[in-house]
């Protein structure tokens, strides 16, 4: 008798065990959400940042930059396909995966990816689009004096030694990701990442003719402030489909997504009038991509007044980044990528672990019943430092092999023609 109630027993755990985790099974909501979201993020990045950085080009470098953009992501996105997937989200390796999944294999539409509720395929396909992205971040450093096969070496390296392994330490099960860092959609893994690469790449490539002696006025305004209006829109897949659902957490990452890209708009004018003078439409757009980027790591993770303080921090400090930080780096970062990536990044990440705290809204990040905000801030500054010194060090090779192959810097007369012509043998407008 003693014995079948033993068994009885253990059936009983099994059979609880097997409720608590359901086998895989499509989610139409989900998978409808993360198709939309992946579509949002591809806006962001074409046209969404082409139009952006090409309007802060002067216009005879109009189209280099747009084409720069444009093969940047289509080359990441097969070459995701190819190697990137797998190595950033198969395998149990502290800094990158496996190569299971080379070539897509095993890879099909019975198939789950990280997420249980939409096909493998969806999955596949919205962390590529992250992918591609983050690479084309790193052009607006080096604009108007990099040659354009440069761009195509580097992006290669860098994608493959910098941004997968990256993906797999935060987001694949890798080193921060067992040390409990916080980054819902991308503060260290995609605009910290960019930016020092974009930084290391300004220095390497070096300065544009004429700088600091000529003004590089942007040649057209509104395409930026177009560019960065797509940026804002697409945002929401990158935030927002973060949550991997059509869930409450998405809902939460939507509206931290709105009330810090508002606020940090609304500081970056008002330190901007009060130091110049003036507020810009230059500066309103460029703080709204600096509030985008700081609640980026945080967005399902704080509460709607956390994202408006990181927002409005964010918008003073990455002013300061794309000025006094800048000259006193005395660096020619083209399109502030590091001055409001890098630096935008930085400050969301490290608020990221203050702002989660559940007595300032937030969620207690991934395990709220163990949440301590120091030790959590600790942990967000380590990833930081993590993230400055791999893509330092990568940036810094990867530009290396990318000179001693077919050279970084155009000749002169090719620069002051501009990089339409010289290098692609078009015009973006006619007169």
């Amino acid at each position: 008798m003693k014995k079948w109630l033993v068994f009885l027993w253990l059936g009983l755990l099994a059979g609880a065990a097997f409720a608590q985790a359901p086998a895989p099974r499509i989610d139409s909501g989900d998978t409808a959400w993360m198709l939309t979201s992946t579509l949002l993020v591809i806006l962001m990045t074409l046209p969404g940042l082409a139009l952006f950085y090409g309007g802060l080009g002067r216009s005879k470098n109009m189209l280099s930059v747009l084409m720069q953009v444009f093969v940047v992501f289509s080359l990441v996105s097969i070459l995701w396909a190819l190697y990137g997937y797998s190595l950033a989200f198969s395998g149990d390796g502290k800094i990158v995966g496996d190569l299971s999944k080379v070539f897509l294999k095993g890879v099909g539409l019975e198939t789950f990816g990280a997420l249980t509720t939409i096909p493998e395929y969806v999955f596949l396909a919205f962390q590529g689009t992250f992918a591609a992205i983050t690479v084309a971040l790193v052009v607006g450093s080096f604009a108007e004096r990099i040659k354009f096969s440069a761009v195509l070496v580097f992006a290669l390296l860098w994608f493959t030694f910098s941004y997968v392994p990256m993906a797999h330490i935060v987001w694949g099960g890798g080193l921060l990701a067992a040390d409990g860092a916080l980054d819902f959609a991308g503060g260290t893994v995609v605009h910290i990442n960019a930016g020092i690469a974009g930084l290391v790449g300004a220095y390497m490539v070096g300065k544009r003719i004429g700088f600091g002696r000529e003004a590089f006025t942007p040649h057209s305004l509104t395409l930026t402030m177009v560019g960065a209006s797509l940026l804002w829109v697409g945002w929401f897949g990158f935030n927002a489909g973060s949550a991997g659902a059509a869930n409450a957490v998405a809902g939460l990452a939507f509206v931290n997504t709105v009330l810090a890209t508002a606020a940090a708009t609304l500081s970056w004018s008002a330190g901007e009038a009060l130091h110049k003078g003036k507020a810009s439409m230059l500066g309103a757009a460029s703080g709204a991509v600096a509030g985008l980027v700081a609640v980026t790591p945080a967005a399902g993770f704080v509460g709607p007044m956390g994202a408006i303080a990181i927002g409005l921090i964010a918008g003073v400090v990455c002013l300061w980044g794309v000025g006094g930080l800048k000259r006193m780096l005395k660096v020619d970062d083209a399109f502030d990528v590091f001055g409001v990536h890098g630096v935008g990044g930085i400050v969301g990440a490290i608020l990221t672990g203050v702002f989660a705290a559940q007595d300032l809204g937030g969620t207690g990040g991934a395990t709220p019943d163990t949440f301590h905000m120091g030790a959590q801030v600790w942990i967000q500054v380590k990833s930081v430092l993590f993230t400055i010194v791999w893509s330092g060090v990568v940036s810094f090779v990867a530009y290396k092999i990318a000179d001693r192959l077919v050279g970084l810097r155009v000749d002169e007369d090719a620069e002051r023609q501009g990089l339409d012509i010289a290098a692609h043998g078009e015009t973006a407008y006619h007169r």
